[in-house]
């Protein structure tokens, strides 16, 4: 990203507003986004405690579609036998309205991507998957589906949207104003809504461990709504920096750093994307090397990491036992609402027990550590 120049930096609807609100703008997945606007501390805490907006337009929302027989019997059914050549989740037992979190494998059965996968709730669109890939990677995953599936089905890229993101404890008392119902869906459940006259797809879902929303709608309205949020006093608006503490302390993954082509969903300890139907099929990529690490475990293993110093532990920290390397930090940082440092890594098979003692070998020195249980802090999803 560092040789990026703002010219051939893409902006989202929101980056007028973003400047407006001091948002500091840097590069990220080609777009000019905003990093924090009064700290990434305040505005981590602000999300635990309100309302925080997220503007996630950078990531790639999109439609996949057969070509023929949308809305026909049977056609949601196809449209998962589709996807599910590329993912080891079981998408066509999803109900109308649910969502699932999956992720997209290789040949070899390392993860490309993580992805979220909506059947939307209409009868007219059943045959139709709504899809939010990664920012960084979407053109890379978009390209995949089109050479993959591209025989039986269509890609519609949603560019003309903008993916709002409304988290926190506070975020459901906000937005049943704009969109009366909402209180009434349960974690990943998606709507379609309205918002004046403007069609918007609702989604109980989000990336910080907290109760939220995410709201795709048409760019030219979502600048609007996003004001009208903002002038709300339970909601401010909140940066990259902040969203990254908070996915952190949550557990969750970001690919690129916990997780990669080099790692499978074993590894990554994402095994529970795979249900038993799928396992039972080993009808996806990679399903010999996925399934030998899932009877027999995997040779390295994604944990928590308790830092027992206040140093935090950056990603690339190398981890050590006795000195000997075991591992590597892929995040780590400060985590505001523990009020300590905290990280996830790699380590080997045989140490990733909780209490396990490990090193941390920051800057030279091997700081004291151990592996603890994911997350750090209890999720706040409405089952």
């Amino acid at each position: 990203m560092a040789d990026q120049t703002t010219e051939t930096l893409k902006r989202t609807p929101l980056y007028d507003l973003h400047v407006e609100h001091g948002g500091k703008m840097v590069p990220f997945a080609g777009y000019e986004m905003p990093v924090q606007f009064e700290g990434v501390k305040p505005e981590h805490l602000w999300t635990r405690e309100q309302a925080g907006l997220f503007d996630v337009s950078h990531m790639g929302p999109c439609f996949l579609s057969l070509k023929d027989g949308v809305g026909e019997d049977g056609a949601h059914e196809k449209i998962a036998a589709q996807i599910e050549k590329l993912v080891p989740s079981a998408i066509a037992s999803l109900k109308p309205g649910r969502s699932r979190l999956t992720v997209l494998l290789n040949d070899e059965g390392g993860i490309l991507d993580d992805l979220i996968i909506t059947r939307p709730e209409v009868p007219e669109l059943q045959g139709m998957l709504y899809i939010v890939v990664n920012g960084a990677v979407k053109h890379q995953d978009w390209a995949l589906f089109e050479d993959k599936l591209g025989a039986e089905t269509v890609l519609t890229r949603a560019d003309d949207r903008a993916l709002l993101a409304l988290q926190g404890p506070r975020a459901v008392e906000v937005l049943k104003d704009y969109f009366p119902g909402c209180e009434d869906m349960t974690f990943m459940q998606s709507n379609r809504m309205y918002w004046k006259d403007v069609r918007c797809g609702v989604q109980r879902c989000g990336y910080t461990g907290e109760d939220g929303f995410e709201i795709l709608m048409f760019a030219d309205a979502a600048v609007e709504f996003s004001k009208q949020l903002l002038a709300d006093e339970r909601v401010k608006p909140i940066g990259l920096g902040a969203r990254d503490s908070l996915r952190l302390e949550a557990g969750l993954c970001l690919y690129g750093h916990d997780m990669d082509a080099t790692r499978d969903p074993i590894e990554a300890d994402l095994g529970w994307v795979i249900q038993k139907s799928r396992r039972e099929r080993a009808d996806f990529p990679g399903a010999e090397r996925i399934l030998k690490a899932y009877s027999e475990g995997p040779a390295e293993k994604r944990v928590g990491i308790q830092p027992l110093e206040r140093a935090p532990a950056r990603e690339g920290t190398e981890i050590h036992v006795n000195g000997e390397r075991v591992g590597t930090v892929t995040s780590g940082g400060f985590g505001p609402s523990v009020d300590r440092p905290i990280a996830m890594g790699y380590v080997r098979a045989d140490l990733t027990a909780p209490g396990t003692k490990i090193d941390l070998m920051v800057r030279g020195k091997a700081r004291a550590a151990e592996v603890c249980a994911l997350p750090f802090v209890q999720p706040n999803y409405k089952r």
